[in-house]
């Protein structure tokens, strides 16, 4: 219905650990197509990130389609005590990766460490397979964030899930945001209050499908 499908040809070796000369296709959809009371912050697409520049060409948010749609259910449940999805980041081309790699590589010298924030992209991510998602929680009486532990992309203890000194309130409103993901489908990871991994994204291809590709303003790439 709102699909994207994308059938790109990857030839033996490529991509660390495909089968020699394997078709994949995948499903993505755009989020605010299936339910467009889910809002939008999307930071790649402006200079507000810790790359400090614009990466994304458009500010749209594409997970695979199950994903997207175990969302939809996050939002609605949500939406019963006055709250709902803000979301900063899911689908990302594996370029985009990356960028990101290479920026946080000065300021985390020890790869182990880096990984912690930034998926190495010779692995991929989660976010290359479309079934990683960003977000937080909006007041949707105000409009406004609510309380969490650290802001998005903090890369300190101050955003792992168990930070120790976070206080009431940003604790009880990450375990909430954890506990209804959870419900849904999707794996929270330690590190990052805010990130998510659908839990059947081993199904999925690592993906570079551009932007513009998704929005069907480009050609694939050969």
């Amino acid at each position: 219905m709102f699909k994207v499908r994308i059938c790109k040809f990857f030839p033996a070796g490529v991509l660390f650990a495909l089968v020699a000369a394997s078709t994949l296709c995948t499903d993505l959809v755009e989020v605010v197509k299936i339910n467009p009371r889910i809002r939008l912050d999307i930071r790649y697409a402006t200079t507000n990130n810790f790359a400090g520049k614009v990466v994304y060409p458009s500010a749209r948010c594409y997970l695979q389609e199950p994903a997207a749609k175990a969302l939809n259910l996050v939002q609605k449940e949500l939406e019963k005590v006055g709250l709902g999805l803000k979301v900063f980041d899911g689908y990302r081309p594996l370029s985009v990766q990356r960028i990101f790699w290479a920026v946080v590589s000065d300021r985390f010298p020890d790869e182990k460490v880096r990984a912690q924030y930034v998926a190495n992209p010779a692995k991929g991510s989660k976010h290359n397979r479309g079934t990683a998602v960003d977000l937080t929680l909006v007041d949707l009486e105000t409009g406004e964030d609510v309380r969490m532990p650290s802001e998005y992309d903090d890369f300190s203890e101050k955003a792992h899930r168990k930070y120790e000194t976070m206080s009431t309130k940003a604790g009880d409103n990450c375990l909430l945001l954890e506990t209804v993901m959870k419900k849904y489908g999707f794996v929270p990871l330690q590190s990052e209050w805010w990130h998510f991994d659908w839990n059947d994204w081993q199904a999925y291809p690592i993906q570079d499908t551009t932007f513009a590709e998704l929005e069907g303003t480009g050609m694939p790439k050969a």
